[in-house]
């Protein structure tokens, strides 16, 4: 009796643990709600998706890869070309400047560090002044050093015409001398195309025609050589002058 009174409360106390246990089980059950029978094949569907996507997913960190190294690549060259021609550009400036304006001097500035980036300042001083941003100077300097900017871009890459509107008229007799002597240099490479009023400048051209306007609002073009052109004088509006290569 003494041993049977001993394990029995024992044994009520397993009981009273299993059946804790069964209901702590039913409730994470119950907690999981209804079973989706689906559950599997969805998984394979998903883990098939998964596959597709980690694929996917490395092609395009290849194709960044890709695009990377042609970008630096791109980067490098067009830093090179850039750095190049700004060279020779400046190279070209410094030589026609003194010759546009009888003396000085003129260059190119970079305003930034990165080469992809900057920006490029004129820096011109013509004889007897101070150097100066082209911002700074007269409307005949601004016009002569921008001719010799273009034409120093001519030197490099010489173009099959150039077409300029009138960029002798803030100049002197003298500037326009200086300008028609270029013109007809660069002549040997390029075919010149312009308009002008100016009576010196049309005497360097190989063919004139003149625009003349003797009714309101009717315009006569005319072909004249250069005895004709000045007998026009203030009667012509503008006058086409073409250089041409030999």
């Amino acid at each position: 009796m003494a041993g049977t009174s001993f394990t029995e409360p024992a044994r009520r106390s397993r009981r009273a643990a299993v059946r804790e246990e069964l209901e702590k089980l039913s409730n994470r059950i119950h907690r999981l709600g209804p079973i989706n029978l689906a559950a599997i094949d969805e998984y394979e569907q998903q883990s098939e998706r998964k596959v597709y996507l980690d694929s996917q997913n490395e092609d395009l960190e290849k194709a960044l890869k890709t695009l990377q190294n042609a970008i630096r690549k791109f980067d490098k060259e067009t830093r090179t070309r850039f750095k190049e021609t700004f060279d020779k550009i400046n190279t070209g400036l410094q030589s026609l400047f003194p010759r546009v304006f009888g003396g000085g001097q003129a260059y190119l500035d970079m305003t930034g560090d990165d080469l992809l980036d900057t920006g490029v300042a004129i820096m011109a001083r013509p004889p007897g002044k101070r150097n100066s941003t082209i911002h700074l100077l007269s409307g005949g300097e601004k016009a002569m050093t921008a001719i010799a900017l273009v034409f120093s871009i001519f030197h490099l890459n010489p173009s099959p015409f150039c077409m300029l509107d009138e960029v002798d008229a803030p100049l002197d007799d003298t500037n326009v001398g200086r300008y028609a002597n270029l013109v007809k240099e660069m002549a040997e490479n390029v075919q010149f195309i312009f308009i002008t009023h100016n009576k010196i400048t049309m005497e360097m051209a190989n063919q004139l025609l003149g625009v003349t306007m003797h009714e309101a609002g009717v315009s006569r073009i005319v072909a004249v050589d250069i005895d004709e052109a000045a007998e026009f004088g203030s009667d012509l509006i503008f006058v086409f002058i073409f250089v041409r290569w030999s």
